[in-house]
């Protein structure tokens, strides 16, 4: 069951991280990242992070545990979407001396 829950929390905290990137990247507009502002970047970031949630969600066996495994991905979903409202992405930026784009 923990692997349920971490990895369900891991999966839902990684697809909402993806949201904004590949939405931004595909609407031609920087966005904060750390391997690059370019829109080509976040958009590429974006399906790298939805890839990722897939197969987080694969390895987690949520049909062992499905009412477990949907509270921790939507916790991992909260997590995630505090973190963007609140201008997360850009506050790492500074913090690792990228540029930052205007919002």
């Amino acid at each position: 069951m923990t692997q349920a829950l971490l990895l369900s929390f891991l999966a839902g905290l990684m697809g909402t991280n993806g949201i904004p990137h590949f939405v931004l990247g595909i609407t031609a507009r920087e966005y904060p990242n750390l391997t690059g502002n370019s829109p080509v970047r976040n958009a590429v970031g974006g399906v790298g992070a939805f890839v990722i949630a897939g197969l987080l969600a694969f390895w987690a066996h949520i049909g062992d545990h499905p009412r477990a495994a949907a509270i921790a991905a939507l916790v991992g979903i909260l997590v995630m979407t505090v973190f963007h409202a609140r201008g997360g992405a850009y506050r790492l930026n500074v913090r690792f001396g990228k540029p930052v784009p205007e919002r």
